[in-house]
């Protein structure tokens, strides 16, 4: 297959598997292109529903992981790598292989993955609930409830612009799955440092929903004042 063959082939499949969201992530390329590469991959009797219920046990690989690295050893926190890992696989191909098969359930899709989402992020904030210690759990409880923020706002956008975005600016669902897991090495290396770390994730995400909850008011007024 020559080079300009394969460009075309590339920008059919995203341009049929991505046509439905907005990204504006820092990763999008690379995340594309590994996406693109592995869909043709996924066996057949795989089917979208399967993907999703992957990635859901992927969120609770995380859960075991801080459960094991609390009542054990906190080298078990690197097992929640993998489970990041497969967390990624399962929420990032499922829909996209639907719109790959041609088999796209939109509504259904799109509300199932918003409660595979809560349900994956609970997972990891209960998990995190169980591993911290003297008082910090406040700070899993703050993480579980500002991600969940991100996720009406994003509801919330959609309802608005008829724009499905899942990210703040640069920052996406994929780079938040690199970010935990650099969390959980620093906190392998130096016990201890995950409460500061998650605090000042929670911090920044205030900062961002804040800044979004702001932007989308705007947009809602400006939408009232078009329809008047």
């Amino acid at each position: 297959m020559g080079k300009e063959t394969q460009i075309e082939a590339y920008s059919a499949i995203v341009q049929r598997t991505f046509s439905d969201r907005k990204r504006t992530n820092i990763l999008k390329r690379a995340e594309q292109l590994t996406i693109v590469f592995l869909l043709p991959k996924v066996p057949e009797f795989i089917s979208p529903n399967a993907l999703t219920l992957i990635g859901t046990l992927g969120s609770g690989l995380i859960f075991l992981a801080f459960a094991l690295g609390t009542y054990f050893t906190n080298w078990y926190l690197l097992f929640g790598i993998i489970g990041l890992a497969i967390n990624w696989l399962g929420d990032s191909l499922d829909g996209r292989l639907a719109y790959y098969r041609n088999i796209p359930r939109r509504w259904y899709g799109f509300a199932l993955d918003i409660i595979a989402d809560w349900i994956g992020i609970v997972l990891i904030g209960f998990g995190y609930y169980i591993y911290a210690e003297n008082g910090t759990q406040i700070v899993a409880f703050a993480f579980v409830a500002l991600y969940g923020w991100s996720i009406i706002i994003s509801q919330l956008r959609y309802k608005i612009t008829n724009e499905y975005r899942i990210d703040s600016g640069f920052v996406g669902p994929t780079e938040l799955r690199f970010i935990i897991a650099l969390i959980l090495i620093i906190e392998v290396l130096f016990h201890g440092s995950i409460t500061y770390l998650a605090g000042l994730i929670s911090i920044i995400l205030l900062i961002i929903n804040t800044i979004d909850s702001i932007k989308l008011l705007k947009l809602g007024d400006l939408r009232d004042k078009a329809q008047d």
